[in-house]
């Protein structure tokens, strides 16, 4: 098979859908692979891509013999099926075997881990592993890196991400996630090293771009802490936090992770809730007592006001969204030229007329495109795992977002 090939799995993804019709945008005579396994799905992303340069074909992953033949003599493999901690051991193995570079937007700790462990096996087999290439993880590494550099030393890294309301158009890959990292462990860094805190616990504000002002986020249990320190290990505390918009939804995923953690619910159980939530379903009795009692601690503890929950009710029981608000943000601490200094990069507009963050699904979707375009741009040039701020460069990354159609003025903004 022509090494012109690019492989992508769990192309039937609502974000991976996203990336590889902007990664088409970017040119080349790239042949797109496209691999899912409910392949009807994509007939309708087929009719907008390059006559001709499309070929797409069912595939269960946990085959190995037909994942080895799919990814065999590709330039590149995206991941784009998730949960990450159940699809990536297999397509990472499967790549080192095949000496095949492999590209992914996980945003699980655990499988992160796992394959910057395997950095020795992809240096062996000559290939890069490039791991969490999405918005968060991904973008806000990259404007991390951007940050830092206007500083002399680097104390402290905060990264921010906001999603709006995306109802009904959100899968269980994204609901499994949410849950995972809703409640229980976080691994994070502070005081210069690693500790493990409670998800959804501690929280910090941002003034977020794209008309959400200053915003109350929740740490959440997320690669960046982990991957980061790497690059900046005199750090004093590297953390991320996220969030929903609205705002009561925050306090309605924490009911949930902590039904979970107490055994009242499954996680199963609580993502079949969300999804009825979703679908503007009425879900059930229990998913409903411990989404409100999460909403009614939030309301305790000042961080969303009773008003703004009796109006999120009352919006989902009418089935009424809200405009789709959300963006990044990276905030880095330290010092320039012995004094205090802080840099910040965010994106600068979200929601319906946005091209990079119209939704969850364009940024990271849009952002994985970049980091593909970079990769390939870069093809033979490294070897072993890698996260984004050790390989990929701000400007390049910002260059290549245009390349795949963004707007320079939607990209990022620095505040001072």
């Amino acid at each position: 098979m022509t090494a012109r090939r690019v492989v992508f799995i769990g192309a039937a993804g609502e974000m991976c859908k996203v990336a590889i019709e902007r990664f088409a945008r970017a040119g080349g005579d790239w042949h797109l692979l496209l691999c899912d396994i409910r392949p009807e799905l994509l007939q309708p992303l087929v009719k907008r891509l390059p006559p001709g340069r499309v070929t797409v074909r069912r595939l269960d992953l946990h085959d190995r013999q037909d994942l080895r033949e799919v990814v065999e003599g590709a330039a590149l493999v995206v991941l784009g099926a998730g949960p990450y901690i159940r699809t990536s051991e297999p397509v990472i193995s499967a790549c080192v075997e095949a000496k095949v570079p492999y590209l992914d937007f996980d945003d699980d700790v655990e499988s992160t881990q796992h394959a910057l462990g395997l950095a020795d096996q992809a240096q062996e087999a000559g290939i890069p592993l490039y791991i969490g290439c999405g918005a968060s993880p991904g973008m806000s590494n990259v404007m991390v890196v951007d940050a830092a550099s206007e500083l002399d030393t680097v104390e402290d890294i905060e990264m921010f991400w906001t999603v709006g309301d995306e109802r009904p158009d959100v899968g269980r890959a994204v609901i499994h996630h949410l849950m995972h990292i809703a409640a229980g462990d976080c691994l994070t860094w502070e005081n210069g090293g690693p500790v493990h805190h409670e998800s959804y616990v501690e929280t910090g504000t941002a003034p977020m771009g794209g008309g959400l002002g200053e915003t109350l986020l929740y740490e959440t249990a997320h690669p960046e802490p982990v991957t980061l320190p790497r690059r900046y290990p005199e750090a004093r505390r590297v953390r991320c936090l996220g969030g929903m918009d609205p705002a009561p939804v925050n306090g309605l995923v924490k009911g949930l992770g902590q039904a979970i953690q107490s055994g009242d619910m499954t996680s199963d159980e609580a993502v079949d809730f969300m999804m009825d939530i979703v679908k503007s379903r009425p879900g059930t009795l229990t998913g409903w007592r411990h989404a409100l009692r999460g909403m009614a601690g939030q309301v305790r503890r000042g961080e969303s006001g009773a008003g703004e929950m009796l109006k999120f009710l009352g919006a989902s029981a009418l089935r009424r969204r809200y405009t789709w608000r959300g963006g990044l943000l990276a905030r880095v601490t330290g010092t320039r030229g012995g004094r205090p200094a802080v840099a910040v990069r965010r994106t600068p507009v979200s929601g319906p007329g946005a091209y990079l963050t119209a939704s969850m699904a364009t940024v990271t979707g849009t952002a994985c495109a970049a980091f593909m375009v970079l990769a390939l741009d870069e093809a033979g040039k490294r070897a072993g795992s890698f996260a984004p701020e050790d390989w990929a460069d701000p400007e390049a990354f910002y260059t290549a977002l245009e390349r795949v159609g963004t707007p320079r003025y939607e990209i990022v903004e620095s505040l001072r």
